[in-house]
């Protein structure tokens, strides 16, 4: 793990610069590409850091070493992205803490969140998790349960749908890398066609994000190239 004095926020500096530099080969604003700094296993001190230098939202996967770093950071304006794999006996520390949820791909996961959410809180806001290839490892609803899930998440009272998240297959060049991003993005854009309002498409990571951003992504989760390998 890193410690304060081994720790700055160079990484972040650098991925703020290859954001942009994808964000205009793309056309698109910068500002409209928000950066996810994915914060598992990493030590509350770096987190401290990077909140210094502006950065505000994290992502976990992890539900009891979350819990524990949100307590340690409440003094800071955090906001606090659920990324991992979340199951049913999860679901109520999730809907209390969290401002997000990008894996939502089951209708029990989501009105479980729903009726748990606390009714002083916002709606949480939440993402569908779409599997784009046939691995058992990933979470994810296939593209052709979509449309059912989608409907049925946005009518839960305590949920606000945002859009989708994917984790892609791991390719070695960028036109490999746009495939399945350009694929959320088309699932994303016929949900909105059929009468959904989604704006958000999480997707790219330290490897992929400029693949990513050329292809729509409005939150890139970004770990590695952040914070540095962990130890």
């Amino acid at each position: 793990m890193l410690t304060a004095p081994q720790f700055s926020p160079d990484g972040l500096v650098a991925v703020r610069s290859r954001i942009a530099a994808a964000a205009r080969r793309a056309g698109r604003d910068p500002a409209t590409v928000r950066l996810l700094a994915v914060s598992k296993q990493q030590p509350e001190a770096a987190i401290r850091v990077l909140a210094a230098a502006g950065q505000l939202a994290f992502g976990e996967n992890y539900v009891q070493e979350s819990l524990a770093k949100i307590d340690a950071l409440r003094d800071l304006p955090l906001a606090w992205h659920f990324i991992g794999q979340l199951q049913a006996n999860k679901t109520r520390e999730v809907a209390e803490r969290f401002q997000w949820v990008h894996t939502v791909d089951r209708l029990r996961i989501a009105e479980r969140l729903s009726g748990q959410r606390p009714h002083h809180a916002p709606p949480l806001e939440v993402l569908i998790q779409v599997k784009l290839a046939d691995e058992a490892a990933k979470g994810g609803v296939t593209p052709a349960e979509l449309p059912a899930l989608a409907t049925a998440v946005a009518a839960l009272p305590r949920l606000n749908l945002r859009g989708l998240m994917c984790i892609p297959p791991d390719t070695a060049t960028e036109h490999e890398q746009r495939r399945p991003f350009r694929r959320l993005r088309e699932l994303r854009d016929g949900l909105n066609a059929a009468g959904h309002r989604l704006d958000d498409l999480s997707m790219g990571m330290s490897n992929d994000l400029e693949a990513a951003i050329l292809e729509g992504a409005t939150i890139v989760r970004v770990g590695t190239a952040v914070f540095g390998p962990r130890a």
